[in-house]
């Protein structure tokens, strides 16, 4: 029989690297857990042991296809009728964020609905890192914890001790993020200023603000195609910068974007592991957020605060 209250730590078939190390900084062995799968696709997961009034959390990053967002439900709804205590969504990529409005007509607002299917699945909290849209949160009627990736992006570009730092953002959205990643590294800030056609292709792109003789780092939340990245590198080398580098907390990379990245400007691509790379790449370093998860989880065991994590608080 399971100890009241044991934490047990559990992960979906996608995140299973990035599971494993966060239980290893945690202190304790992925919980056992099967996912069946029929000859038609449809899966059944399962847990192998006991969950009833422990305090279970669920690991896994939702991007598409649809089967890793279907597969977290199903364990969330299993561990509720398995008489867990409580059950926490950990989703190191949080899937569908980027429709979190109706920008145009006729569309569906997606990150509310992937928020109604997660509530419905009987989850009593979510903890992910840097949503696309931090008003995402307002969709939950539970407790959401959005940890940043800066606390440990910080110390590595200040590893690097660049000389006449510059942060930029690749576009005009991302404005208040590369503000603050600025603050902590006591750089000034400029903005690339994109205008899209379409999804995935830039139209136009112009700089706003002085780029001459510094060494710039570019700051977002994801890199998808790589596309954004690498022509906003590409225009400010041309506007008399010393070095370019990228910043990404969700490596998404698809399509071409590792023959771009090799191709492109940036020295480097510092990205986290809140999902596995397909292939790895000379520019691209990764730094993992399992021990920043591992003391999120902690501190929600132990009824800690969670912001203690966040930089503004340390």
């Amino acid at each position: 029989m399971a100890a009241i209250n044991t934490v047990k730590i559990f992960s979906g078939t996608y995140s299973t690297h990035l599971a494993e190390q966060i239980a290893k900084e945690y202190g304790r062995p992925l919980g056992g857990y099967t996912c069946r799968q029929f000859s038609d696709g449809e899966i059944s997961p399962a847990y192998d042991e006991s969950v009833r009034g422990c305090d279970v959390f669920l690991i896994q990053s939702t991007p598409p296809p649809g089967d890793n967002l279907l597969e977290l439900l199903l364990m969330a709804d299993a561990a509720r009728r398995a008489s867990a205590h409580n059950v926490t969504l950990v989703l190191p990529y949080f899937g569908y964020a980027r429709q979190d409005r109706k920008d145009k007509p006729r569309v569906s607002i997606a990150a509310k609905l992937i928020a109604n299917l997660l509530t419905a699945s009987g989850a009593d909290r979510l903890m992910t890192i840097d949503l696309h849209a931090g008003q995402i949160q307002g969709f939950f009627d539970f407790p959401v914890d959005n940890l940043e990736a800066i606390s440990i992006f910080v110390p590595y570009v200040e590893a690097l001790k660049l000389d006449n730092l510059l942060v930029a953002s690749p576009d005009v959205g991302g404005a208040a993020r590369a503000r603050n990643f600025a603050k902590f590294l006591s750089a000034d800030m400029v903005i690339c200023d994109k205008y899209r056609k379409r999804a995935n292709e830039i139209a136009s792109m112009q700089i706003i603000g002085d780029v001459e003789g510094a060494n710039v780092v570019l700051f977002d939340d994801m890199i998808d195609t790589g596309g954004t990245l690498c022509k906003a590198a590409e225009i400010i080398l041309e506007k008399g910068a010393k070095s370019v580098r990228a910043v990404c907390t969700h490596a998404i990379m698809s399509g071409k974007a590792y023959e771009n990245i090799e191709n492109s400007a940036l020295e480097e691509l510092i990205v986290t592991d809140t999902m596995p790379l397909r292939q790895e790449g000379k520019k691209i370093k990764v730094i993992s957020v399992a021990p920043l998860f591992a003391k999120a989880i902690g501190r929600i065991r132990d009824h800690e605060s969670v912001s203690s994590l966040f930089l503004n608080n340390q």
